[in-house]
């Protein structure tokens, strides 16, 4: 069984001890950060002591009081005048904390430090330090070896004791930066992850596949760039058609929808792979939720987004279908006869999937949102955020189907708040969601995994262990976000180069799926399987596809989504 995190796959019991491993290091630093909310006193820095520094203060908490706390179950002494601004339940999380212990021996944790996964979390609990640099990285590793020798194994408490320096010094502010850039949902898909693995681990594939669908096609990709304007909603639309000569309106048109603050070249690489192979795609632009509306907002000049966005973005669509069928009519026009207009196909990547899932029959409802959103989004992921805009729309429900889409691919798609509860289970097409497991932005247990159960099949679920929100993305469009943090667990966006394999593979599913549409239905049915998923998998990303979340794993969903 393997451990779905990134570049490195361990075996599923290891998997839940780095949980546990790096869980004990991260509360040992929230007992500081506890301790230290409430008012801690300043005393002099003795050996084994956890140090906790706000600017030019310190405050310091001895490792005798906590092995004290542990043993004793009370918060006596100097560290109940320490703790007194605590509720009843924090003092029982850290009572809880103060006595967890994980059996594992020092063998296994030497091994696990030292992977890729290892390190790349050591480095985002090092930022937390006083000590910053590669020392401190290597101190909190040794740290970890060390303490797991301890008796009882390893805890926070053997960790703090082997910890190689008198004092383990915590900078507060970014203490609650690294813990800020945690959402609850993102650990919950992480907790899901580990739950279902056992569930939807494939078996080695024993069938050939008879060609690679990632490659290029053979025909010449041209590119015709359009404005189109929408009089009626005051909406200058750009758009980019990918066509060749191979065009056939045998063959869907494929509308693409981007992201919220982004651009119509988002997925450039896949409507170029596309049109290689006969389809005719079209790349448009949101007005009012791309790039440059963002840029303008940054600069005091309007809304980041009006809730408005959420209706004009599946019209923006619909408007570019019908203006594309005007195409299809026109005289000497080179796309003249080639526009299956009435056969179409929608890919959106983020907000852009939820777009694509209202234009394929899914319902705004959001009456739960408004009330959801009224409360404070500390805990919520950007995406959540993001789709607390509608909460300003008017009505409660809006039905923003068009029938000429027949098909839809909603690749880490919002969807937790905007369908509401009942919302997708209206979609009306065959539909493929993609999820990747390190998505911050649009958490796949919330966003997309939950979603999918309530979407009526025929139905594909797609997983990128280890793929984050920009995975899928043109690499022209994600060069800023090289090195820009993400999650704890990956160290940031995986774009770029060290994302191909992923891109490899959206290309494969993307052009099968389309194909579904075509008299080559059934020669690209193979490569919608677990099989193939299996067979394109690399050491880096391991790809699954399900059509069906099992029973045991929709427990496991059941029981997050009621936390």
């Amino acid at each position: 069984m393997l451990c779905p995190y990134r570049v490195v796959y361990l075996p599923e019991n290891s998997c839940k001890t780095v949980a546990g491993i790096f869980g004990a290091l991260g509360k040992a630093l929230a007992v500081g950060i506890t301790l230290t909310q409430f008012g801690v006193n300043s005393s002099a820095i003795a050996a084994d002591t956890v140090v906790v520094r706000l600017g030019l203060f310190t405050e310091s908490i001895s490792l005798a009081e906590l092995q004290k706390a542990a043993k004793t179950g009370e918060l006596s002494g100097s560290l109940q005048s320490y703790t007194k601004g605590l509720s009843e339940e924090q003092r029982r999380f850290l009572l809880g904390a103060l006595a967890m212990n994980v059996p594992i021996n020092v063998v296994t944790v030497n091994k696990l430090v030292n992977t890729q996964i290892g390190t790349s979390i050591l480095n985002d609990f090092a930022t937390a330090l006083v000590r910053k640099d590669k020392a401190g990285v290597q101190a909190l590793r040794a740290g970890l070896v060390l303490g797991s020798t301890a008796p009882t194994g390893l805890s926070i408490l053997s960790f703090i004791a082997a910890y190689p320096s008198k004092r383990l010094e915590i900078d507060l502010p970014q203490a609650f930066i690294v813990a800020g850039s945690v959402n609850t949902a993102f650990w919950r898909t992480q907790q899901f992850m580990l739950a279902i693995a056992p569930q939807i681990y494939p078996k080695t594939p024993q069938i050939a596949f008879p060609f690679d669908p990632s490659q290029p096609g053979n025909a010449q990709v041209k590119i015709l760039k359009l404005s189109l304007n929408d009089q009626k909603r005051h909406r200058q639309i750009p758009v980019d058609i990918y066509w060749s000569t191979a065009a056939t309106v045998n063959k869907p048109v494929i509308v693409l929808s981007h992201g919220f603050a982004s651009v119509r070249t988002d997925l450039r690489y896949l409507a170029e792979h596309l049109a290689s192979h006969g389809y005719v795609v079209a790349a448009l632009e949101h007005p009012g939720s791309n790039q440059a509306n963002t840029n303008s907002a940054l600069q005091g000049k309007t809304r980041v987004m009006k809730p408005q966005e959420f209706l004009d973005r599946p019209q923006d669509i619909s408007f570019v279908l019908d203006e594309l069928e005007k195409l299809n009519q026109t005289a000497n026009h080179p796309l003249q006869g080639k526009l299956a207009t009435r056969n179409a196909m929608v890919i959106g990547h983020s907000f852009g999937g939820g777009t694509a899932l209202e234009v394929a029959g899914g319902e705004l409802q959001l009456q739960r949102l408004k009330q959801r959103c009224k409360k404070n989004l500390t805990s919520f992921s950007e995406g959540e955020v993001m789709q607390c805009i509608a909460q300003e729309l008017p009505e409660n429900s809006y039905q923003l189907r068009d029938i000429r889409i027949k098909q839809a691919i909603a690749l880490n798609p919002t969807t937790s708040l905007m369908f509401g509860e009942t919302g997708l289970t209206k979609v009306q097409v065959p539909t493929l969601v993609l999820a990747s497991s390190a998505d911050k932005t649009t958490p796949a247990l919330t966003e997309q995994i939950v979603g999918f159960e309530k979407i009526p099949s025929p139905k594909w679920l797609v997983s990128i262990v280890g793929g984050t929100h920009l995975s899928v993305k043109d690499p022209s469009t994600t060069l800023d976000q090289i090195g820009q943090p993400n999650t704890p667990i990956s160290g940031g966006e995986v774009v770029g180069e060290q994302a191909a394999d992923v891109r490899k593979y959206v290309k494969a599913i993307a052009l099968a799926f389309a194909a579904q549409m075509t008299p080559e239905a059934k020669n690209y049915a193979i490569f919608l399987t677990s099989d193939y998923a299996q067979f394109a998998s690399t050491a880096a990303f391991p790809f699954r596809l399900i059509t069906q979340i099992p029973p045991d794993a929709m427990a496991v969903v059941k029981e997050f989504v009621e936390k």
